[in-house]
């Protein structure tokens, strides 16, 4: 579950890809199983929302077919005031043949109404109707509609064929329409020794944002031996990773300890996609999301050296050593490039140039705060 920003407006995800998935599949078996035995329908796709889901339904139907997409015009008749009707793509015979109507959403029912008038006049066998969503709530015809993948409310929703003014059509699940998040929530990424720590310190008093460091929780539970941190000790002290679920929990802990913040910078975390995915879902069912991931991009050769000059006087062994500072890099990187994937997909990975005085890096930074 995540919220996405479309155009000016927030949404809500609503229905997963894979219970859409499972609908369609249902759908398309249903309807399998209605038809006699080699009957060749011919499936009309009512464009534009409906492409994708037409596209997913004929790649489930077991069974020959044919294919039309259609889209329904007005235009003036003879008269000024006669409004004619007609469907543009239309042009195959359909005579004697079963046709059946795919619908993405159908709400008050007009438009579905005007194509099945039109449908009547072309001498078919039998025409059926297949919706993927149905709002029962606003529904204002007779017709009956044969297959219904879901019941909705009468939400805006988005995705999966659906837009708000044109944005939204390719994400892969139904989103709903949600109130605007109130937090700024930037998860910051930068590999050892690209100052990330120092930049963090400076923009949290900038913007009045939480800094939320997953090696500080860490030492906080521990240190307390709260029931997370001994937990956590536990596995640690085992040489094993601690699951994903306790470090979750754990950051959970923090943000509802400042429910009332402006936000949070989360430094560390999260290091995989499932904890990226995890982290979504929790702010979503808070209303919030993460705003962006801001990433310091420094050259590998660069960071070594800075790293082996500060291990003269950190006394940290991983800071002296050229190979262990470079497996760390493989580390990150490879976390890193998961992690921008999944950011990327969501048109929220921002990469900045870690190069330059503190001061410079930090307007960087800020250039890019400032926009999410």
């Amino acid at each position: 579950m995540k919220i996405t920003k479309l155009h000016d407006l927030y949404f809500k995800e609503f229905i997963s890809a894979n219970e859409i998935s499972t609908t369609v599949s249902s759908l398309a078996e249903q309807l399998k199983n209605d038809l006699p035995p080699n009957e060749v329908p011919v499936f009309i796709g009512i464009l534009n929302g409906c492409f994708v889901f037409t596209a997913d339904f004929l790649r489930q139907y077991k069974g020959n077919c044919e294919i039309s997409f259609v889209k329904l015009s007005s235009y003036q008749g003879t008269s000024s005031t006669e409004n004619v009707k007609s469907l543009i793509g239309l042009n195959e015979d359909l005579s004697g043949r079963t046709v059946v109507i795919l619908e993405d959403i159908i709400d008050t029912g007009t438009t579905l109404q005007e194509i099945y008038e039109i449908f009547k006049t072309k001498n078919i066998k039998e025409l059926k109707i297949v919706t993927l969503f149905y709002k029962p709530d606003v529904y204002r015809k007779e017709l009956h509609i044969d297959y219904i993948g879901k019941s909705i409310d009468d939400k805006f929703i988005v995705g999966y064929g659906l837009d708000y003014k044109g944005y939204g059509r390719n994400l892969p699940a139904i989103y709903q329409l949600t109130t605007q998040p109130n937090m700024k929530n930037v998860v910051l990424f930068g590999p050892p020794g690209a100052g990330k720590g120092t930049q963090a310190e400076v923009l949290k008093e900038k913007y009045n944002l939480i800094h939320i460091s997953t090696g500080e929780v860490f030492r906080f539970n521990i240190k307390n031996e709260t029931e997370l941190g001994v937990l956590a000790k536990k596995y640690i002290d085992a040489g094993d990773l601690v699951p994903d679920e306790v470090t979750i929990n754990m950051l959970k802990e923090e943000v509802n300890k400042n429910a009332d913040a402006a936000g949070f910078i989360f430094d560390g975390f999260p290091r995989t996609e499932s904890q990226a995915e995890a982290l979504d879902t929790f702010l979503a069912e808070k209303g919030e999301r993460i705003n962006g991931m801001v990433a310091l991009e420094v050259p590998e050769d660069l960071l070594v050296e800075r790293l082996l000059e500060r291990g003269k006087t950190s006394g940290r062994s991983d800071d002296m050593d050229e190979s262990k500072i470079r497996n760390r890099f493989n580390e990150y990187n490879t976390k890193t490039a998961i992690l921008k994937d999944y950011y990327q997909a969501q048109g929220n990975y921002y990469g900045v140039n870690g190069v330059g005085s503190i001061e410079e890096i930090t307007q960087r930074l800020s250039d890019v705060f400032d926009t999410l």
